[in-house]
């Protein structure tokens, strides 16, 4: 398991160096000048040779790669043209246009996609492991099929449509809710759950019905094996047989989809943070797209990559706890 642990991080900080590779050749070499993009358009020769002065594109192409991967593990200054600010570790960039460093703003983001995440997670896991065990108990019945009807017009909702269908049903016509506004669990726990709700389930609903199939699928898959019929032929319960043998075969595959899923969903959320008005990293990487804030481009860029590695990862690692078979290839 040693082993195995060490190759799947190597692996990860491989595959990490050439994202960081990617990314700053896709945001900072291709056409078009980010000291243009950072100056405006009003700036005078003078004034945008400063501000490439200051983000360092001045410097050799391989000094100004360098230097970008550097200041992630040391940090760095940045010359802001008033004064000079200080960029700790890990430091994704410095926007110019916020006058702010990138990690900053996106430590500030980041809380409420991790709020939205845990909660959508928790419900989707829950009603797609739910109902495909409920599904698959009875194959070919009424309610197989009609829980699987539901599940799959579901999943093929778009989230936008979903989320407007909620915000009018819960907060317009029956008005039991309040349009969403975001609160930090640390300011008002009750007010921070009542305003996730909405969020919570439109993307658990439309990710719900994944699950439910791949549970449904894998428990029909284990009851048709010989060694079912062997523990109910030795007396074994039948709840005991689904519970503790039969869902097991199907929660490997179940596992890695979600780690996947999660780290997706970390990286921002964008038609859910749109539709919700929540203040994550989705809505910050519409903005900057707008305002062409190309540092925060690439730290949202960066982060977003870091979180879905990172999830393979402990989704490789999930697969191997669950299926020890895994950890001999």
């Amino acid at each position: 398991m040693t082993a195995f642990l060490l190759r799947r991080l190597l692996s990860m900080l491989a595959v990490l160096l050439i994202l960081a590779a990617v990314v700053y050749v896709l945001f900072y070499l291709t056409p078009g000048d980010p000291a243009v993009l950072a100056c405006g358009k009003r700036c005078d020769a003078a004034e945008l040779a400063q501000v490439r002065q200051a983000m360092g594109l001045n410097q050799p192409i391989y000094q100004q790669f360098w230097t970008f991967i550097e200041s992630i593990f040391v940090g760095r200054s940045y010359n802001t043209g008033i004064g000079t600010a200080w960029c700790s570790a890990p430091c994704l960039g410095f926007s110019f246009q916020s006058d702010e460093p990138v990690t900053q703003l996106l430590t500030q983001s980041l809380p409420v996609d991790v709020s939205l995440t845990v909660g959508a997670a928790i419900l989707w896991l829950g009603l797609g492991i739910g109902f495909g065990l409920f599904a698959a108990l009875r194959p070919d019945g009424l309610r197989d099929k009609a829980t699987t009807f539901v599940g799959l017009a579901l999943g093929s909702t778009p989230i936008f449509i979903l989320a407007l269908l909620l915000l009018l049903a819960f907060c317009v016509w029956w008005q039991l809710l309040p349009f969403p506004t975001y609160v930090p669990i640390t300011q008002n726990p009750g007010q921070w759950f009542e305003n996730l709700l909405l969020p919570w389930f439109a993307i658990a609903l439309v990710s719900a019905g994944g699950y439910l199939r791949l549970t449904r699928a894998g428990v029909l898959e284990s009851l048709s094996q010989d060694y079912i019929r062997t523990l109910r032929a030795y007396g074994y319960t039948e709840r005991r047989v689904v519970l503790r043998h039969a869902v097991r075969v199907a929660l490997p595959t179940v596992a890695t989809m979600a780690a996947m899923d999660i780290g997706g969903l970390l990286g921002g959320a964008v038609f859910t943070e749109s539709m919700f008005g929540l203040p994550g990293l989705g809505k910050l990487m519409v903005d900057s797209a707008n305002n062409v804030d190309l540092p925060v481009i690439t730290g949202i860029t960066l982060l977003a990559g870091f979180l879905i590695i990172v999830a393979n990862t402990v989704a490789d690692l999930l697969y191997a706890v669950l299926d020890p078979r895994v950890r001999i290839r």
